[in-house]
């Protein structure tokens, strides 16, 4: 199939096709003129990179992991691949740093709010 199917079956624009395409994350074949031929099972690999990067995951964490998901009925899940459980919970704990970062912004601003509503208010 070309890019503007695989785009219609995916939801996902043929500019973030490409963009995967780029990281390694997709591997059309090229027919003679140049178009993009992509197989089925691109399909579900756009649906697993999707899953991947709403968990929060890099395109170059995915791109070491994409291999070690498949799908079981609508869910996509992980196979325990060398360095799966490493790689998520590298990530996991960077996604936690990063929420407790935020939550302590969040508290000066508050703070910040805080005080000015007691001087105007």
């Amino acid at each position: 199939m070309r890019i503007g199917e695989l785009s219609q079956r995916t939801g996902v624009s043929r500019r973030l096709l490409r963009y995967y395409e780029e990281q390694g994350l997709l591997r059309p074949t090229r027919s003679p003129n140049g178009y993009r031929a992509y197989a089925e099972t691109d399909v579900a690999a756009v649906r697993h990179i999707r899953t991947l990067l709403e968990a929060g995951l890099p395109t170059s964490v995915i791109a070491e992991i994409l291999d070690c998901v498949h799908d079981e009925g609508e869910r996509v899940v992980p196979d325990r691949c060398p360095g799966m459980v490493a790689h998520l919970a590298r990530e996991h704990a960077r996604i936690t740093d990063a929420i407790t970062r935020l939550q302590t912004s969040q508290r000066a601003l508050d703070g910040l709010l805080a005080t000015l509503r007691d001087r105007t208010g």
